[in-house]
């Protein structure tokens, strides 16, 4: 392995000719005296120098792989299970691997990375991309763990168990920290320290974590078991533990979440705080019984990952205007629409931020509280001992409040006393599962509520999505087809210039890195005022609504798209048409952006 740096293949670069000892000393791994010792020990003994200084305890292992592959300027590694995909060893043979002192780790679409004990060897990776017809990602590591791990994965030796007790404290803390309800908890990673199945997990949060993931799924598959886990909105396959391991791994995360292990008939429901990487986190864990066994989701609510202010959302100036001047008034309802995971939630969260000061008592109910917000009163309904949306509000009324947040109106209940408090002096926000802003009006009305009182009460609808934004590593031009221009609205554009992400490695060959929110702002005008009194049906609503300068969801889209911050195919992926019968015009804000 030490040849890596002196000697990488055929390459006569002044790099590669480097001794290895010099490479150490220089990035002050070690000092003369360790490699003094270290090279006396290497002509007594023949074996490398790397081995002798990591036998004499002078570095590890993996300070040695990135030292070299620092100055290399390769990504480095230590090898272990979990970072390689046995199978694909069969793509280039165990004779061959242990020819080339390489094995493949994972791939990635049409990307093989492999570990390489010389990752500058041109024609190492020349017969690489021959044999397994791939793009090769050469990574540094040592020759020893190279050959030890094509060894065990072509003799079919991979302990799985031992690997996961094996595994570092440093890569998998994650500790419980107490349940939300109840205080601080027994330490249960004390209780069965050592297990293998509690290992497994950790790694499964701390990766999701790491890579910023909204939920965790855990799936019951023929073969065994599928954990995925959901980044930017976009479900991943994370790991796929060996068979005969999925009843454990239910039962380590049921038990995590303060759930009956021994019920796997119903659906249950838990939560719990961890801290990994130094924070909180809060989880939310959700079992379903399915055909093949229990399917669990777990929901991460990171705080570092939220964001309150309502610049960082992706409003754009007109419809932020538009969405503070609703938020300004006194009293009345103000709603945001979308389906599940859209955002909503956040969006509320933003305008308390705005609107929380030491002048105004600010109440909240809510299923599940996701993060707790400074000045601010927040109350979790509980079905279970009835004390449901409905009855929390009526109680909220009684606590002199001034701005009512609503985490979400299901029934007529809710609705109604909801409306009753804007209609009392009031400002109330709340979140509502609809399609666009002016179809909020008419889901309402369908839970019984009389359209007068919608009329006087409601001061603005949001609808909102979540469009994942174009990754900057990877970013470049492209022009889109006719087809998608003429779905966009925008037909005359052919031959403008958009972006979009190839695709890379930061954004797992996706093209995309974070989201940002796609608004259709509706403000209720005098006119849209009468016509919700008279009872007028959604679509002349949204006639009245375009008529007075509003975009929909579409458009708003389309305008990210044409500044740049987002793809064309994104959107339409995203957002839907109102009435595709009829031909879509060009947007005059995507005109103005582009």
């Amino acid at each position: 392995m030490t040849d890596a740096a002196r000697k990488p293949g055929d390459d006569a670069s002044p790099r590669s000719r480097v001794r290895v000892g010099d490479i150490l000393l220089r990035e002050g791994v070690v000092n003369k005296e360790q490699l003094d010792a270290a090279l006396a020990a290497q002509r007594d003994s023949g074996i490398r120098l790397g081995e002798a200084l990591i036998g004499q305890g002078s570095i590890s292992r993996i300070a040695l792989v990135q030292a070299l592959g620092k100055w290399l300027n390769v990504p480095a590694c230590e090898l272990r299970h979990g970072l390689i995909d046995p199978a694909l060893l069969k793509l280039v043979g165990a004779e061959e691997a242990e020819r080339l002192k390489v094995i493949p780790m994972f791939r990635v679409r049409n990307t093989l990375t492999v570990a390489m004990a010389e990752p500058q060897s041109l024609p190492a990776i020349d017969r690489l991309a021959q044999l397994t017809g791939c793009q090769i990602r050469p990574v540094l590591a040592l020759e020893a763990n190279i050959i030890e791990f094509i060894r065990k994965y072509a003799s079919g030796e991979v302990d799985v168990d031992a690997f996961l007790t094996s595994l570092g404290s440093s890569d998998i803390e994650v500790v419980e920290k107490e349940n939300i309800d109840e205080g601080p908890t027994t330490d249960l990673d004390r209780m069965v320290a050592g297990s293998p199945i509690i290992n497994l997990v950790n790694v499964a949060l701390l990766t999701a974590v790491k890579a910023h993931a909204s939920d965790i799924h855990i799936e019951p598959d023929k073969k065994g078991t599928r954990i995925r886990y959901r980044v930017d909105g976009v479900l991943r396959d994370l790991m796929r533990p060996p068979p005969g391991m999925h009843a454990a791994i239910v039962s380590r995360i049921k038990v995590i979440g303060k759930m009956d292990i021994a019920e796997k008939r119903l659906p249950q429901e838990g939560r719990v705080r961890i801290v990994a990487e130094g924070r909180d986190i809060d989880l939310r864990v959700s079992s379903m019984p399915t055909l093949l066994g229990e399917k669990l989701v777990v929901r991460i609510l990171d705080k570092q990952n939220l964001k309150v202010r309502l610049e960082d959302l992706g409003f754009r100036p007109q419809a932020m205007d538009i969405f503070k001047t609703i938020l300004k008034q006194p009293h009345g309802l103000v709603l945001v629409t979308g389906p599940t995971g859209s955002g909503k939630t956040t969006t509320l969260y933003s305008a308390l931020d705005l609107l929380r000061s030491p002048e105004v008592n600010i109440l909240t109910v809510e299923d599940p509280v996701e993060y707790q917000l400074d000045l601010i009163n927040q109350i979790q309904v509980n079905e279970s001992i009835g004390f449901s949306f409905a009855r929390a509000l009526r109680s909220i009324l009684r606590q002199d409040p001034d701005i009512i947040m609503v985490g979400e109106i299901r029934d007529e209940p809710t609705a109604r006393v909801a409306v009753q408090a804007a209609l009392t002096g009031h400002l109330v926000l709340a979140t509502l599962h609809t399609n666009d802003a002016p179809g909020a009006v008419a889901r309402l009305r369908d839970m019984g509520l009389e359209s007068y009182l919608l009329s006087s009460a409601l001061n603005g609808v949001v609808a909102q999505r979540l469009a994942r934004t174009i990754c900057s590593a990877c970013a470049t031009k492209y022009y889109p087809t006719e087809e998608v221009l003429a779905d966009a609205g925008l037909s005359d554009m052919v031959g403008k210039a958009f972006r979009k992400g190839l695709g890379c490695q930061q954004c797992h060959d996706s093209g995309f890195a974070g989201r940002l929110g796609v608004y259709e702002v509706l403000s209720v005008s005098p006119q849209l005022r009468r016509m919700i009194h008279a009872g007028a049906p959604t679509h002349e609503i949204r006639e009245q609504f375009r008529r007075e300068g509003g975009l929909s969801l579409r458009d708003e889209g389309v305008v990210l798209a044409v500044d740049g911050r987002t793809s064309l195919e994104e959107i339409l992926r995203v957002t839907h048409c109102d009435d595709p019968d009829e031909p879509v015009q060009p947007s005059r804000e995507a005109r103005k952006a582009a």
